[in-house]
């Protein structure tokens, strides 16, 4: 069989991705509007093997037992019946950044792998198709195989074939740059699909969070055609505190939040107050992502690295989508 590596960027939603309507198919409950980073990077390299028993993953060096790989495997085996394989595989990851931190390093991931995965197994998909794929394994890595600017497509069929990403601009659209001010090390306290479904069953402001993401889709999409910075501000920390405090408002309640991570929302606001264009926006995870204009970025990083508790900031800007290398 033949041998492949992808690699693939996290993507950052303004428009946030929050709950599922379906579990089996990793189907959303509502859209979501995204940009795609470059400077976090996944490489996947996917070989199939008639020799192996199970799949082996490797992820950053280590070996995943079986319990921890399950999710890959499960995705593999979708691999395995469109290409009418048999074959188990060597899957090798590494991420650049920290890993299930709240970084999207499952959009990276499962873009990678669907992208090394159909390819060693010599099935060719075009980019709706490996979008709906990649969104089995991580609803945000269907976004992540497009560069630039992407929307997810909720879809309403209950298969998921109408639910798909697509691009909206390429990386090379809007200058944009992203500041990820890492404010904290090791894994989340919870992992998004638990606290999704978590929000969906017990948060008294889901529905009407699900029922206002097209509103806020829809003024994205605006303000990306235009350009129009102040525009996307608004709606992107809007989306970002909607989200959170629906998930802050469950049973018991979801709460990815740092005390470095308030800080940081109250110095971005006072920047943007003092006239530098920054907004913040906060996935599934204590970082804050701080977006500027290319002129101020260095200022922005600088004045993040600033305040006390930071441990990193990272510098990204568009990306390109999934590939071949």
């Amino acid at each position: 069989m033949h041998k492949a590596t992808a690699i693939a960027h996290p993507n950052i939603a303004l428009v946030k991705y929050w709950g599922k309507r379906d579990l089996m198919y990793n189907l959303p409950a509502a859209g979501s509007v995204s940009m795609t980073l470059d400077g976090l990077n996944t490489q996947t390299t996917v070989r199939f093997d008639p020799e192996l028993e199970s799949d082996r993953i490797i992820l950053n060096g280590e070996e995943l037992e079986r319990s921890k790989a399950s999710r890959l495997a499960r995705f593999m085996d979708r691999i395995r019946i469109v290409a009418q394989l048999n074959e188990f595989a060597h899957v090798e990851t590494i991420n650049d950044f920290p890993t299930s931190a709240g970084l999207a390093s499952s959009a990276s991931g499962f873009a990678a792998l669907a992208t090394a995965a159909t390819a060693a197994a010599g099935v060719e998909m075009g980019p709706r198709k490996l979008s709906i794929l990649a969104r089995l394994g991580s609803g945000s890595a269907a976004r992540s195989i497009f560069g630039g600017w992407a929307e997810m497509m909720p879809g309403v069929l209950a298969d998921g074939s109408d639910c798909y990403a697509r691009q909206i601009a390429d990386e090379s659209y809007w200058d944009l740059r992203c500041l990820v001010a890492v404010c904290a090390q090791g894994p989340k306290s919870i992992g998004s699909t638990d606290a999704m479904m978590q929000t969906a069953r017990t948060a008294p402001y889901y529905d009407a969070w699900v029922a206002d993401v097209p509103r806020h889709i829809q003024q994205a999409l605006d303000a990306i055609q235009a350009k129009d910075f102040a525009a996307l501000a608004t709606i992107a920390e809007e989306s970002c505190l909607r989200m959170h405090a629906c998930a802050m408002a469950s049973s018991p309640g979801i709460l990815y939040w740092k005390g470095i991570t308030v800080e940081l929302i109250h110095h971005v606001r006072a920047l943007r107050a003092a006239g530098t264009p920054v907004f913040f926006t906060i996935d599934a995870g204590p970082h804050i992502k701080a977006f500027c204009t290319p002129e101020v970025e260095d200022q922005v990083a600088a004045s993040l690295a600033e305040v006390d508790g930071v441990l990193d900031v990272l510098h990204t800007k568009p990306g390109a989508g999934a590939r071949l290398i």
